[in-house]
């Protein structure tokens, strides 16, 4: 049995993995953004062993996250699933003045990795749209170019494989990979996607309940999968780190 801690889980493809690794024998904690959607969470995942709740668009509410999730021991497993989409009209900012899209998808899995008692293994949830992310770090938060969310969560996907890979690269003791589920019909992916839902956790369970499945890969329904090539650049990776750490003030050591 496995622990296993997975953001964003109240609904969605958070919540369809809750449930599979759940049925599967395993310890799972939940999280959510606020308490009635944690108990929501709970009562759809029968079995969960509690939730973690606080909103990953904030700062301080992602580090509160982060001491909850330690607060309840160690995991083995950590899903960083927790995102949103690419249909927001115009940039919106945050309460620490941060793009929207930025802080959730990227800066909140970037703080939890920092701040979180380090897992066996470590899974970021990304999209076949990081292909089409600008690998420019020098205007992450769109304060000087024309709002595209489109873009700017392509952008997000790409820095999630980013990070997912400067994690192997610079913690060998832990087993860190990304993947995409597919466009499918959820709430972020709308009525029309066309791929298919019951596959959409399942690369997720897999990584999360194989006992040695590597590190550093990229994955979409089990098999490795292209990545865009900015991936793989330690000057990407350490860019991406840097600005990180400077809005945080937590540096991944």
């Amino acid at each position: 049995m496995k622990r296993v801690l997975i953001t964003g889980s109240a609904d969605g493809l958070g919540q369809m993995v809750a449930q599979r690794l759940i049925g599967l024998g395993h310890e799972v904690v939940l999280h959510a953004r606020n308490e009635a959607r944690a108990q929501d969470a709970l009562r759809a995942a029968p079995g969960a062993a509690g939730a973690v709740v606080g909103d990953l668009s904030s700062i301080a509410e992602t580090r509160a996250v982060a001491d909850q999730a330690n607060a309840t021991g160690r995991f083995d497993v950590i899903v960083h699933n927790a995102g949103v989409g690419y249909r927001e009209p115009r940039r919106i900012e945050t309460v620490d003045g941060l793009a929207h899209v930025f802080a959730i998808n990227v800066l909140a899995p970037y703080l939890l990795t920092a701040l979180v008692e380090r897992p066996d293994q470590l899974i970021y949830l990304s999209s076949g749209m990081h292909r089409g992310g600008d690998a420019d770090l020098s205007d992450l938060q769109w304060k000087h170019r024309r709002w595209d969310g489109m873009q700017a969560y392509s952008d997000s996907k790409l820095w999630d494989v980013v990070l997912a890979f400067a994690v192997a690269r610079l913690w060998p003791d832990v087993l860190s990979n990304a993947l995409e589920p597919g466009w499918v019909p959820t709430k972020m992916g709308g009525p029309g996607a066309p791929d298919n839902m019951s596959l959409a956790p399942d690369t997720q369970v897999w990584l999360a309940t194989t006992d040695n499945p590597g590190t550093g890969g990229y994955y979409y329904h089990r098999k490795p999968r292209q990545t865009h090539p900015a991936v793989t650049d330690p000057a990407v990776q350490d860019g991406l780190l840097a600005i990180c750490a400077d809005i945080t003030g937590v540096a991944l050591k």
